[in-house]
């Protein structure tokens, strides 16, 4: 496959040094946040859980198990430890009792408030090198290829 936009060529090797970064890149963010969730008492999956209800709000199991690509039973016994753990808690519906959403404690959102700024600081220190001008890019083209695998 060969793209042309007037001034450059890319090529089907340039697409795949593009895929190879970006698992590598993926490969060593999660591999940093295992070891910074290592200080933590909770697991990998957990930190998704927390960091969903964290950015979503209080959703349902069913909602949960969906953003996470899980079952809903697996998602039930990972609540109910987040739960033992006092990180989150289940609540009734006002609107429909027989609705319970997921609400995130305030120990649950201090752990990923906490976890989070140390990713930052981090994807900070690998940034050292890099000039404004080169981090404000890398943001941009960061959202746009976001946005484009959001709505592909």
């Amino acid at each position: 496959m060969k793209l042309e936009d007037g001034e450059h060529r890319v090529d089907s090797a340039t697409f795949a040094d593009i895929e190879k970064d970006l698992r590598y890149i993926a490969g060593i963010v999660k591999q940093k946040g295992r070891e910074i969730l290592s200080n933590y008492t909770i697991t990998p999956p957990q930190f998704i859980a927390l960091q969903w209800l964290f950015e979503d709000g209080d959703m349902t199991i069913g909602d949960l198990s969906g953003k996470m690509f899980l079952a809903c039973s697996t998602t039930t016994d990972l609540v109910d430890r987040m739960e033992k753990n006092e990180l989150v808690v289940r609540v009734k519906d006002p609107n429909d009792r027989r609705v319970v959403r997921i609400h995130l404690l305030e120990e649950g959102e201090r752990i990923i408030d906490e976890v989070i700024r140390k990713r930052q600081i981090y994807l900070q220190d690998v940034l050292r090198n890099y000039t404004g001008e080169e981090i404000l890019l890398l943001k941009q083209n960061m959202a746009k290829l976001h946005q484009e695998m959001r709505e592909g």
